[in-house]
This record gives C-alpha cells, structure tokens and sequence, in this order.
C-alpha cells in the first residue's frame, strides 16, 4: 500500500522535483525561473506545493537567494542522482534520434546479401557513420524467430511459409535458381539437358537439408518425378560455388550469386529443360512494432 502511494506522488510531483533541484541547484528562485522559461511566482508556487505534499520545509530565504534546510538538503542527495540519470536518458534519446549514435541489427540468408543487400548496407555505413551495424547469416527460420523475439530489427528471408500476420514487407528480391558446372563440365553448358539425365549421370551438389532453399529444391526434383540424394551437401553457398569450380559436381545455386564467377569463366550455366521456378525473399520486420530510428533509416532508403 505504501509503495502504490510513494509511487503515485512521484508521478504526480515529477515536474515539481525537477522545479526543486534545479532551484537547489542555482541557489536562486530567480535563476531558476530563468533557467526553466518561468515566472519567479510560478517557482514559488511549485515549492509551496511540493512542501506542502512532503509535510516539510525545503528552503529558508537568504540575502542571496536560498538555501536548503536540513530536510531539504537530504531530499537534494536523494533526488540528484536520479534527476542526473533523467538527463542523461534524454540525452540519449536525442542522440539516437539524430542518428550521432545507436545500432542497426539485420539477419539475412547469404545467399542475397552477396549483391542486393551489401550495396546499400554500404551506402547506409557512408551516409550514418556513428550507427553499428550488426549482421547475421541465418536460415529463413532462424530469421523469422529472431524477428518475433525482438532480437533482429530487419530480415531478409524466403517468404514462403512464414505468418503474414506477423510481418510487413518491406521489399521483395526475386530469385532464380541455375545449374552450374566448372571447366570439368563445361561441355553439359553448351547441350540442352533434362533433369532426369543431370541427377541420374552427374553428381550433384546442394546445400544441406534444413532450409527452405534446400526443400524448395527438394520440392522442384519431386515435382519431375525424380527423389534426389546429392552426393555431396554443404552448409553454405560460398563453398558449393568453390566445389562446383575445383569440378566435383554440378552446383544449384541462386543466378546472382554467381554473377562474377560465370563472367569470369570459372563457372557455366547449364540449360536444364525442366527450368526451376523462381521464387521470392522478402525484407521484412515484425508488425506492430515501432523501428528504431536508426533501422527506420535503413528501410527508407529501400523505398
């Protein structure tokens, strides 16, 4: 009961304590009247009411303005630490919003943040050099948790089978995925093929299951008849890219991600008749609550 009450009178005094440190402070009714954009009557008035509700004298008049009694110099100790604190928190909070400090957390699958997402990550670090950028390569489900914990403020991530309910998309990447061979397999890029053929003659390489990149493929051979067990799965992209170039298989992999590697002929894109449909990853952050500047910045600049 006691507690309820304490709490109740430092709500409703929270402006009269900041009226008393800051005349504690300057020693002066007038200077604070100055300091807070107020009348001298004003500031009296407030002291009045806040000795009133304590049941106590705060301050005595001097010759040079006034001083703290006994009482009011132990409630001083007492309310400074905090009022520092306040200030503190409120400066803060204007440095986070003028962007002279703060952080920007984003998880993403590795696969898109090769291109799509390292240019404007680059221009975000130029343009607010103060913010932390803090990234994660994760799979779509490590991702969508993260956004529904709170511990994420952006996610790139395969859109199907998350809850729409709970996130808003901020953009859409389109995605397709290819064959590719390194030279040991060059000639296959310049024959039409059928799936059938490439998973039967030719060892194929894949991520490993567990994602959804993985069981959208998985999905795609089951479509055309065809249960695939690649002889060689790996846990990420870079390396299914250095696998397919030293020539121990045939890579699925995401077009883009292998740009540099087709221009530079270290890889060929084979043309398989049964095309794999493309598919669609999302930024994305989590509905119904509010960005923190920093994050809102980043997500203006993809609009």
């Amino acid at each position: 009961m006691l507690g309820g009450i304490l709490k109740y009178y430092m709500y409703v005094n929270l402006d009269l304590y900041k009226i008393f440190y800051i005349t504690a402070k300057s020693g002066s009714i007038s200077k604070a009247a100055k300091e807070l954009f107020t009348s001298q009557p004003a500031i009296s008035q407030s002291i009045k009411q806040l000795e009133e509700k304590l049941g106590g004298q705060l301050f005595y008049r001097t010759p040079k303005g006034v001083s703290l009694t006994v009482e009011g110099e132990y409630l001083f100790r007492h309310v400074e630490p905090g009022y520092g604190l306040m200030e503190t928190a409120e400066r803060k909070f204007m440095e986070l919003k003028q962007m002279s400090t703060g952080q920007l957390r984003i998880s993403v699958c590795s696969a898109i943040c090769k291109y799509d997402l390292l240019e404007s990550i680059g221009q975000y670090n130029q343009r607010y050099p103060n913010i932390q950028v803090h990234i994660k390569d994760e799979s779509s489900k490590v991702i969508a948790r993260q956004l529904d914990l709170g511990e994420i403020d952006i996610g790139v991530l395969n859109l199907n089978g998350i809850d729409e309910n709970k996130f808003d998309v901020i953009k859409i990447f389109q995605m397709q995925d290819c064959f590719v061979a390194g030279e040991r397999y060059k000639s296959l890029s310049e024959t039409d093929l059928t799936l059938q053929i490439l998973a039967e003659e030719y060892p194929i390489i894949m991520l490993q299951k567990g994602g959804n990149t993985r069981a959208f493929l998985d999905q795609y051979f089951k479509t055309h008849g065809i249960d695939l067990v690649p002889q060689i799965e790996l846990s990420n992209m870079d390396l299914i890219v250095e696998f397919a170039i030293k020539g121990l298989g045939i890579a699925c992999v995401i077009k883009d991600y292998v740009q540099r590697e087709l221009h530079r002929g270290l890889l060929y894109e084979l043309m398989v008749k049964e095309r794999i449909p493309p598919r669609s990853l999302g930024m994305v952050t989590k509905k119904g609550i509010p960005l923190s500047t920093a994050a809102q910045k980043y997500v203006d600049m993809q609009v």
